[in-house]
């Protein structure tokens, strides 16, 4: 009677260490799914952000050297081009948080509620089936 319960503890620790294990490595690669999910996100602003600069960049440029055409003097048409640049980016610091900060953290929170919504969503399908 004895060995009996000492195998069914041994037995049932056994089980609960494997069910304690597979829950963490479970846990791990939901923090794995979620992370990588964030991050691809997150460089996908970047690389807008390089191509929206790249498009400012030239179009800049192509600013210059019109009002440049127009006026006669490259250094006009630069110059003017500076100050609009000088002037947008005063504005973008000014604002940043409307402009910059909370669309990109409203962005990110989205992303990550969308995939906790749809983690969830697969957890209750497969809790019910």
């Amino acid at each position: 009677m004895e060995d009996n319960f000492k195998d069914y503890f041994t037995e049932s620790k056994n089980i609960i260490s494997n069910y304690l294990e597979a829950r963490w490595k479970l846990t791990r690669l939901h923090a794995v799914g979620k992370l990588s999910h964030a991050l691809g996100v997150f460089l996908a602003i970047i690389i807008a952000a390089m191509l929206g600069f790249f498009v400012v960049l030239f179009l800049g440029l192509l600013l210059a050297y019109g009002i440049s055409e127009w006026t006669g003097s490259f250094t006009l048409g630069f110059s003017v081009s500076a100050l609009i640049f000088i002037i947008l980016f005063a504005i973008a610091l000014i604002f940043r948080r409307g402009l910059i900060q909370k669309p990109m953290a409203n962005i990110l929170i989205k992303e990550l509620a969308e995939e906790i919504e749809e983690a969830e969503e697969k957890n209750d399908e497969n809790f019910h089936v």
